[in-house]
């Protein structure tokens, strides 16, 4: 019966778009085609829109509203396919499919670059002393876990202290690949001032880079950017960059 009522609201918005650009309708799917890389693109720039940050209660309220007469096929007549893709934009970036919670802004990943670009801009700023080094590589790392975090596949619980020491080992290794790094590059005597300088520019590089290599078996923030929606993935809310890594990990489970 649900599922005759879907494909009524479906047929209906159809019929009402038919003059539109925008695609049909899918609940729960990407808007864009993910078989191509303009189609996935699109997806990433959808997903850290960050228009998304200021909308207000009201309008989420009324997209989720929206949604539910979709999935109900109590869709009232002339919504328009552009509405129900933007409703479910607007939910997707501000409810956690899994506990239909709000994630807290700066850790959505509409907000992850408002709130990340102060951080990276941090981490490259010149003459740091020990102190800066090791606050912006902890900050940095805490700002990743947070969102990991925010976004993790809460269909299957993991303990705190799994999370806290991946927290504990990503902080660690930053900040002494950093400081390790920043300490080699100023005893190397065969480096000119201005050469010394442009390397120090890059030692965040690696300390950051290192780190989204290890982080198994869950996804980084970066493969989960890249994806489609898909909050049944596992080992989180997203599929990995290919759409195969997290299947396989899910097969091998």
């Amino acid at each position: 019966m649900a599922d005759t009522a879907t494909t009524a609201s479906a047929a209906a918005a159809s019929a009402a778009n038919a003059s539109t650009d925008a695609p049909p309708f899918q609940l729960g799917k990407p808007r864009f085609q993910q078989t191509s890389f303009f189609g996935r693109f699109r997806h990433f720039l959808d997903i850290i829109d960050p228009r998304t940050l200021f909308v207000t209660e009201r309008r989420l309220r009324e997209a989720v509203q929206l949604l539910e007469d979709y999935k109900h096929g109590t869709l009232r007549p002339g919504v328009t396919n552009e509405q129900l893709w933007s409703a479910q934009k607007i939910k997707q970036a501000i409810l956690h499919p899994d506990t239909n919670e709000k994630i807290f802004m700066p850790f959505r990943m509409s907000g992850y670059i408002p709130f990340g670009t102060p951080i990276v801009v941090g981490l490259l700023l010149p003459n740091q002393t020990l102190a800066s080094t090791v606050f912006w590589q902890w900050l940095n790392q805490s700002h990743n876990a947070c969102v990991n975090y925010a976004n993790r596949n809460a269909t299957k619980p993991s303990p705190a202290s799994k999370f806290i020491q991946g927290y504990l080992g990503a902080v660690i290794s930053a900040v002494s690949i950093a400081v390790g790094l920043n300490v080699l590059v100023q005893k190397a005597n065969k480096f000119t001032p201005a050469t010394r300088l442009l390397v120090q520019r890059f030692v965040p590089f690696p300390a950051v880079g290192q780190l989204s290599c290890r982080r198994v078996p869950g996804c980084s923030s970066l493969c989960k950017a890249l994806c489609a929606w898909q909050p049944s993935a596992w080992p989180c809310r997203w599929p990995s960059a290919s759409s195969l890594r997290c299947q396989r990990s899910k097969q091998a489970s």
